[in-house]
């Protein structure tokens, strides 16, 4: 088993926030109408893609239908539909689409993590509960050795900020959260910020393919 499985396999296993493994409990019991036939995840779930990539993404927590459902991060809901199109345009992702564990989607070139990896209620992790989760992250990181790390939202943009000033990567205020708002931490990473592609930012039009797919391209030069 390589390093990567036995993280993942630690992850998985984790029963640290009793709230959220009994939300996650819930919801794979009741499900949603149009997923009334599936076989929910229903756990935490693990990191996916490239271990050995340079750009590590870094999203919120498993969406309650999407990723908790089917055991992979943004997978089965419209905030994946989002993110692997922009991924698959730059390269990184076999396919544009991401549908279940056994789709055939590979990653080349980056891994996605999350700041919390169990769906919360109303999708809001406690300070205490991504605490919970800081190992995980740590281990990610140190792992994969990221050259840019994509943050998407601000949760995920203060969970990368907290692991640099723990780490003396970064000593300075905290740098505001934007679409786009990008800085170099002092080992010459670069963290870069983008809204989520959640439902609330696409149907309103803060974020636009457009503006995901120049994040990306800007992504592209860096690690070239």
């Amino acid at each position: 088993m390589s390093k990567w499985e036995r993280l993942n396999r630690e992850i998985i296993q984790c029963e640290r926030c009793p709230r959220l493994r009994e939300h996650c409990r819930q919801i794979a019991e009741q499900k949603r109408r149009a997923y009334i036939d599936c076989d929910y995840w229903g756990g935490p779930v693990p990191n996916f893609g490239d271990p050995d990539g340079r750009l590590l993404i870094v999203g919120l927590a498993p969406g309650a239908h999407g990723a908790n459902r089917t055991g992979r991060m943004f997978t089965g809901d419209r905030s994946g539909d989002w993110l692997y199109r922009a991924l698959h345009r730059a390269g990184f992702a076999s396919q544009a689409e991401s549908v279940s564990k056994v789709d055939g989607l590979k990653l080349k070139g980056c891994s996605i993590t999350a700041a919390c990896h169990c769906a919360p209620p109303d999708n809001k992790p406690t300070r205490e509960e991504v605490g919970h989760c800081r190992e995980w992250f740590e281990k990610t990181v140190d792992l994969v050795e990221p050259q840019v790390y994509l943050a998407l939202g601000q949760l995920a943009w203060r969970a990368v900020i907290d692991l640099a000033r723990s780490r003396d990567w970064y000593t300075g205020r905290i740098p505001k959260f934007g679409h786009g708002a990008s800085f170099e931490l002092t080992d010459g990473r670069h963290l870069i910020g983008s809204y989520h592609p959640s439902q609330q930012n696409t149907f309103t039009g803060r974020l636009t393919e457009e503006m995901l797919n120049d994040v990306f391209d800007r992504i592209s030069k860096l690690i070239s």
